[in-house]
């Protein structure tokens, strides 16, 4: 029996789990948080923290594992790759180039150095750093930790006078005490986020997405529902499609998965904005299965385990696809969620996390979500439709 090692124990890797468990393969989860849920499903937990490189490869070595991902959990990423490299197991591709993935100061750098489109940016490590460098950019900018995940510590500056609070901000998620200022890039419709796929650095399967946030959410930056096809220019995404092959070709990948957020702005450039070797969070991969039929989660453990993929091709869509994020405004004790009857031949899933009673926090970054909402629409329009004001027709009640 083949042994997987998956770094992390969020919700997300459950899917994962179940799906390498019917492969017959021995799922071994593995942090130091030994009450996250997804430990409960594996064969076999270890507890140590994913960001202890050489204790996990010491771990790998002892347990004699056949692969190790990092699948939905952004801070084990390097350490997978790093393990890969030292215990010669299949990868994603080479380590060095999973740290400029993985770094958005490295990663904006890389796309400098190459002639890709990319937004001005400096990197630092001090507010006065960058408040002596000011002139180089013009507000507005954005402000985030280079290594952080699910918008977390990630905000907009419109001026002088904000600037230290959203750098103290940033540096408060950054495991580096590192940060990166950009200019903010003013899409021209929605940015796109979502999963993709390569065979031994042919991107077969890219697939973009209509990403969707809301201004009235406590952090207006933390995706809020995404929606399939993308409604983005053909043109745009032929181009995108290029650039997103060269980069991978650049950084010599192979067989993986990435989590990919690209948008077009409205100076008339695409922008490729992030790629993680990595299924996304928000159970994107799920979703693009019941659109598209394409299983990224079961590929992604062959990968892993240096198992023969063939046959991807790139999405096409069985229909109008939407999931929505489920959350909270406010901290407070759950009652219930209230879904607008006008939806009910819509639905095609209700995952919720939590039950009445238990408490949940306000939507300040992705981990506060307390569930997903996945809907199927026969058009476009009727899609829209919902989504333009999706938070008239689903609620989350508070006691």
């Amino acid at each position: 029996m083949k042994k997987l090692l998956l770094l992390g124990g969020l919700r997300y890797l459950i899917p994962v789990i179940k799906s390498a468990q019917k492969m017959g393969i021995h799922v071994i989860t593995c942090d130091n948080l030994p009450e996250n849920i997804a430990h409960s499903h594996s064969d076999e937990f270890h507890n140590i923290s994913i960001l202890d490189k050489d204790a996990i490869l010491h771990l790998a070595q002892k347990l004699k594992i056949d692969g190790i991902m990092s699948f939905a959990v952004d801070p084990g990423v390097t350490t997978a790759a790093y393990v890969s490299e030292k215990y010669n197991l299949p990868s994603a591709g080479p380590y060095e180039s999973i740290k400029i993935l993985q770094n958005k100061g490295l990663f904006r750098r890389f796309l400098e150095n190459h002639n890709f489109n990319v937004p001005k940016s400096q990197t630092y490590t001090n507010a006065k750093d960058a408040i002596n460098n000011l002139d180089y950019f013009e507000f507005p900018v954005i402000v985030k930790p280079v290594d952080s995940a699910g918008s977390k510590g990630v905000k907009k500056v419109e001026n002088q006078d904000e600037l230290i609070d959203a750098i103290e901000n940033a540096l408060s998620f950054s495991p580096t005490k590192t940060f990166i200022i950009e200019d903010f890039l003013e899409g021209k419709s929605f940015s796109s986020d979502s999963d993709c796929f390569s065979i031994n650095g042919d991107l077969c399967y890219v697939s973009f997405s209509n990403q969707r946030f809301d201004s009235n959410s406590p952090n207006p930056y933390t995706p809020a529902a995404y929606s399939w096809p993308s409604s983005m220019a053909e043109e745009s995404q032929s181009f995108l499609k290029l650039e997103l092959q060269r980069l991978i070709s650049l950084l010599n990948m192979k067989s993986s998965i990435y989590n990919i957020e690209v948008r077009e702005a409205t100076n008339g450039k695409q922008y490729i904005m992030e790629v993680s070797p990595r299924g996304g969070g928000n159970r994107l991969s799920e979703v693009l299965k019941m659109s598209t039929g394409t299983d990224l989660i079961s590929l992604s453990i062959k990968a892993a385990l240096g198992e023969e993929i063939i046959d991807v091709n790139h999405p096409i869509y069985n229909g109008n696809w939407a999931e929505i994020i489920l959350y909270s405004y406010q901290i407070g004790v759950f009652k219930e969620l209230s879904i607008d009857n006008s939806l009910k031949n819509n639905i095609q899933e209700v995952d919720l996390w939590i039950k009445e009673g238990d408490k949940v926090n306000a939507f300040t970054g992705a981990n506060e979500a307390i569930g997903t909402l996945v809907l199927k629409f026969k058009t476009r329009k009727e899609l829209e439709k919902v989504m333009s004001n999706y938070t008239k027709f689903i609620k989350v009640i508070l006691e």
